[in-house]
C-alpha cells in the first residue's frame, strides 16, 4: 500500500480520471472530511478505505499500489507542452509506459498513440510498428470503433512503408470492415481507401488500384485542403505505377493546387517532393521542372522538416545530378541519403541502392549488375512488382555487353 502523501495524489488522480467529484467516493464508510484528508496526504488509509474507495471507482484495490500512472499523465501533459520536436519526448514516454502497468487503458491508449506519432515522424517505422501494434490490441480492448480504426489506418501506413504490402493491405482491408460494420463515416476511412489504393498497386493489382483512388476522389468531388490533396496525390501515384504519366501529373498538379501551405505545410512540402521526383521519371527527365519544385519546397524542409525528409531531398538531388550527367555529385548525395540512420522507406532506399550501382555502372564497374539483380530480388520478395520491374530495367541497361 502506498504511504502518504504519495496515495493521496493517487487517490485524487484516479478520481479525476473517471470523472468523479468527492461527493460521488462519500457515504457509509466514507465521511467527506476523512475523504479530504485522505487525499491531502493528512491521514493514512486504512485496508477498509481503500476497499470502499475501489468499490466506488470500480476499479482494482492494485489500482492504488503504484504511482506510475501518475507519472504518465505527467509525461503526457510534458510532451504535448514540449512538442515532438523535443529529443526527451520518446525516452520521457517509453520509460513510462514501461512502468504503468496499472494505468488507465484509455490514458495507456493515448500515450502510445502518441509515441507512434514521435516514432513514425522520426522515421522509426519497426519501432512505431511494434507499438501500433500494442496500440491496436488496446483499441480492441476498449472497444472504440474510431479508435480500432484510427490504428490499423497508422499501422497499415507503417507495414507499407517498410515494404510490408501483403500485411499493409491485411489491415486496411481490417479497418474498412470494421468502419462498415458500425456504419463509421469518417476521414479515416477514406483515408484507409486511399492507402489500400497505395498498397494494391504495390501489389501489381492497378486496374483496382485506380478504381479504389477515382472512387475517392469523386467522393471530394470539388473539395480543397489535406484530405482532397492526399486522394489526388494517391490517383497521381497509381497512374505513375501504370505508366501514365500525363494523367499522373495532371493528378499531382490538382492535388498541389488544393492544398495551401497554411494548411498543411508538411503535406505541401511532400506533394512538392512527390512532383520534383514525377518530373525526374519523365522520357526524357523534365529537369526545369523537377529544379522548381526542389527549390519551392527547400524553405519548408529547412523550416519544418525531420531527418526522413532532409534524406528524401538529398535522394531527390541525386537523382537530379545523375539526369544532367554529374555522376560524382550524384554519388555524393547519394551517400548523404545514406548517411546515419537511414529513414527512407522501403521502396526509396531500394531506388536509392538502384542509383548508387547505376553510378558505378556509368564508371565501368563489372559488379554493379550482380547488386542490380540482388536488389530486384529483395523487391520481389516483398511483392512490389512495378518496383521490381524497374530494378530489372536497370539490371538489364547495366549487363556487360
Amino acid at each position: 500500500m502506498l504511504t502518504q502523501p504519495s496515495f493521496g495524489r493517487r487517490l485524487k488522480q484516479l478520481r479525476q480520471q473517471h470523472g468523479k467529484t468527492q461527493s460521488d467516493l462519500t457515504g457509509p464508510g466514507m465521511s467527506s472530511a476523512y475523504l479530504s484528508r485522505l487525499e491531502s496526504g493528512a491521514r493514512p488509509p486504512t485496508e477498509r478505505a481503500v476497499a470502499i474507495l475501489a468499490e466506488r471507482l470500480g476499479i482494482p484495490v492494485a489500482s492504488f499500489d503504484t504511482t506510475e500512472p501518475s507519472d504518465l499523465v505527467d509525461v503526457l501533459a510534458a510532451v504535448l507542452v514540449v512538442g515532438n520536436e523535443s529529443s526527451h519526448a520518446r525516452g520521457m514516454l517509453e520509460s513510462a509506459l514501461s512502468r504503468a502497468e496499472h494505468a488507465d487503458m484509455g490514458l495507456l491508449w493515448q500515450a502510445h498513440a502518441h509515441l507512434a506519432r514521435i516514432l513514425t515522424a522520426d522515421g522509426e517505422r519497426s519501432g512505431a510498428q511494434a507499438t501500433l501494434t500494442t496500440l491496436t490490441a488496446l483499441s480492441d480492448e476498449l472497444g472504440h470503433v474510431v479508435l480500432r480504426v484510427y490504428s490499423r489506418l497508422h499501422l497499415a501506413r507503417v507495414q507499407r512503408d517498410l515494404g510490408e504490402a501483403d500485411p499493409a493491405r491485411t489491415t486496411a482491408l481490417e479497418a474498412i470492415r470494421i468502419g462498415r460494420e458500425a456504419s463509421l463515416d469518417n476521414h479515416d476511412m477514406l483515408r484507409c481507401r486511399l492507402l489500400l489504393a497505395s498498397v494494391t498497386a504495390e501489389l501489381g493489382d492497378l486496374a483496382e488500384a485506380f478504381r479504389l483512388s477515382e472512387d475517392a476522389c469523386a467522393q471530394l468531388g470539388a473539395r480543397t485542403g489535406a484530405l482532397a490533396a492526399e486522394a489526388l496525390w494517391t490517383a497521381a501515384t497509381v497512374s505513375t505505377r501504370q505508366g501514365n504519366h500525363d494523367l499522373s501529373t495532371a493528378f499531382l498538379e490538382r492535388a498541389m493546387a488544393a492544398l495551401s501551405s497554411r494548411d498543411d505545410l508538411l503535406l505541401w512540402l511532400r506533394l512538392r517532393h512527390a512532383a520534383a521526383a514525377l518530373a525526374l521519371q519523365a522520357m526524357p527527365p523534365d529537369l526545369e521542372k523537377a529544379r522548381r519544385y526542389l527549390d519551392e519546397a527547400r524553405p519548408a524542409v529547412e523550416l519544418v522538416g525531420t531527418a526522413q525528409h532532409q534524406q528524401e531531398r538529398a535522394f531527390l538531388l541525386a537523382q537530379f545530378a545523375y539526369a544532367r550527367g554529374a555522376y560524382e555529385e550524384a554519388e555524393r548525395l547519394c551517400e548523404q541519403a545514406a548517411a546515419d540512420e537511414d529513414q527512407l522507406s522501403f521502396r526509396d532506399r531500394i531506388r536509392r541502392e538502384m542509383l548508387q550501382e547505376q553510378i558505378r555502372v556509368k564508371r565501368s564497374d563489372p559488379t554493379a549488375h550482380a547488386r542490380l539483380r540482388a536488389l530486384a530480388a529483395k523487391a520481389q520478395t516483398h511483392g512490389m512488382l512495378d518496383l521490381t520491374a524497374e530494378v530489372w530495367r536497370a539490371a538489364a541497361e547495366a549487363q556487360p555487353q
